[in-house]
């Protein structure tokens, strides 16, 4: 009798025990097909905010891939609704698959370039003349890298973007009053920047500084937003943030690669990603030139060498 009501106990032990697995498993389910519609909407109302905006792809010819490197070139441009515009920011992204490390140069956009086909004019003038095509070819033949893929952001798509990131602002220590031709007014302290503040932030360069200080800002504010986007609160606006991409970033980049792109970012965490500019300190004199206006003459050839040196580019 004892034995008896033993086994039954024990069946029902089981029977609970297989109860609650099934329950556990049926939940597990659910949520996870909450968060996959939760991450598909989100992703949907990226789409759509990218039909407002539907920025073109344009013209671009890649070079041929290298063994051990991938270089990005992210173009910013002060685009006001006219059909041609400089471009206010020019960096390269260069990803080394050896090494899986991240490396972002900036160029100044006053260097006294060679363009092809034109007489040389300040860097920022190539986009102006031949959009992204140009300009990488300028870059390409004046520092012998190979450029594979790229990306172009406007002022207004910069703002909306930083917006759905971080709707209540992004960090950042401004270190002096700013106002002077950025649209905003900052304040000298640790603050929480919109996308417009943001904006004008990295543009600001009426002090002392000038074009060198805008440039240490801009990298900054990339490293505002790396951090901003890996930390473990914000990985669920990943998917509006790609959705949103497609209108509001003109790339060669297929969905997939920006997805990949980003992930890959995304995992380096706390990472940073080093930083050089060009041009090197002691390779540059300024100079003035009647057709140009006031430009930066570089070493072209210390130049090229700190910059492959910098990647890691043996000039494959």
């Amino acid at each position: 009798m004892e034995d008896h009501q033993l086994h039954e106990t024990r069946s029902s032990r089981k029977k609970k025990k297989s109860k609650k697995g099934r329950l556990f498993l049926l939940l597990t389910i659910v949520l996870f097909g909450l968060f996959a519609i939760y991450i598909f909407s989100e992703y949907r109302a990226g789409l759509k905010l990218a039909e407002e905006m539907e920025l073109p792809e344009q013209p671009f010819t890649p070079d041929e891939p290298t063994e051990n490197i991938t270089n990005y070139l992210i173009i910013g441009i002060d685009s006001r609704g006219e059909e041609k515009s400089r471009s206010d920011t020019m960096m390269i992204l260069s990803r080394n698959h050896s090494t899986n490390e991240l490396k972002l140069v900036s160029f100044m956009r006053d260097i006294y370039a060679e363009i092809p086909g034109y007489q040389s004019y300040k860097l920022n003038t190539a986009y102006f003349l031949g959009g992204v095509q140009l300009l990488k070819d300028t870059l390409s033949t004046m520092f012998d890298i190979p450029i594979h893929h790229y990306a172009v952001i406007d002022f207004k798509s910069f703002e909306s973007l930083i917006d759905i990131i971080a709707p209540d602002g992004i960090e950042i220590e401004v270190e002096k009053d700013m106002s002077a031709f950025i649209d905003v007014s900052l304040t000298q302290g640790v603050q929480k920047l919109n996308g417009q503040e943001l904006l004008g932030y990295a543009r600001f360069r009426h002090d002392a500084e000038g074009d060198f200080g805008r440039v240490e800002r801009q990298q900054k504010v990339i490293d505002a937003i790396k951090n901003e986007l890996t930390s473990p609160q914000n990985i669920v606006k990943i998917p509006k943030l790609v959705g949103a991409l497609h209108g509001y970033v003109s790339t060669d980049l297929t969905t997939t690669e920006e997805i990949n792109t980003i992930i890959s970012i995304a995992l380096k965490g706390k990472v940073d990603i080093e930083k050089m500019t060009i041009p090197v300190e002691g390779s540059y004199r300024y100079n003035d030139y009647q057709h140009a206006g006031s430009v930066i003459e570089i070493d072209k050839e210390l130049n090229k060498q700190n910059l492959h040196e910098f990647i890691n580019y043996a000039g494959e």
